[in-house]
């Protein structure tokens, strides 16, 4: 089947990298609102058991949809106040980064848990192992339960950014000019919408086996000098 793109191919691969970029940027938002969640909820500290926990449910309560237009509508006065107080009234929070603040979030509150996962299947005697070497905490984090994490983790971390890319569909809503909404510029100018819509899958579905071919390598290398056992 031969596809007429009536020239918008180049748009289309225009939001394709766009889209790209809206995921590798909230992925790293995500990773480290991730990471101080799960710390937070295995900490011996009361409070802090309560913030992780608190962010982790009341961001997977809501929609992804609803915190991209929450965050790019709500911001609107704050960013006007903050604007005024630095002699820029038009100062606003544009829609590639309320995009990366909505998804990183929703990101981070999903990675809380599998972080935390991963950290409660580390066995304590590695940490004990490390008090009696008279390792610090930081230090003993840094270089026996990170490497550790980071590689009991992938599996999860990976599911979950195949579903983010599909996620920044969502950001069209506020005019980012990602995939969808350049595939929606086509159709009203085309009036072919099956032709667009079909291209568009095509090409988050070529995302998803460039990102499953990115996370085997990575779960390849990180499990190096580890046997799996047989299932």
């Amino acid at each position: 089947m031969i596809f007429d793109l009536h020239g918008f191919g180049p748009a289309l691969l225009a939001g394709a990298l766009m889209t790209i970029q809206l995921a590798l940027s909230a992925l790293c938002l995500g990773l480290v609102l991730g990471l101080l969640g799960a710390l937070a909820k295995t900490s011996p500290h009361k409070p802090l058991q309560w913030l992780g926990g608190s962010y982790s449910t009341i961001v997977r309560g809501v929609p992804e949809l609803l915190w991209v237009l929450l965050i790019y509508f709500g911001t609107v006065n704050l960013m006007r106040s903050i604007g005024e107080a630095l002699g820029k009234p038009d100062l606003e929070l544009n829609a590639f980064a309320a995009g990366t603040i909505a998804l990183g979030l929703c990101f981070g509150a999903y990675a809380t848990e599998v972080f935390r996962g991963a950290i409660l299947a580390i066995p304590k005697g590695h940490r004990e192992a490390g008090q009696a070497l008279g390792l610090s905490s930081p230090r003993i984090f840094w270089r026996l339960i990170l490497p550790q994490m980071w590689r009991i983790a992938l599996p999860g971390l990976g599911n979950l950014f195949m579903i983010l890319m599909k996620d920044t569909a969502l950001v069209s809503v506020i005019g980012l000019e990602e995939i969808m909404r350049r595939a929606q510029i086509a159709v009203t100018a085309s009036k072919e919408p099956f032709t667009f819509f079909l291209v568009a899958a095509f090409i988050y579905l070529g995302l998803t086996v460039l990102a499953m071919i990115g996370m085997h390598f990575l779960e390849k290398r990180s499990s190096r000098g580890f046997v799996r056992s047989a299932s």
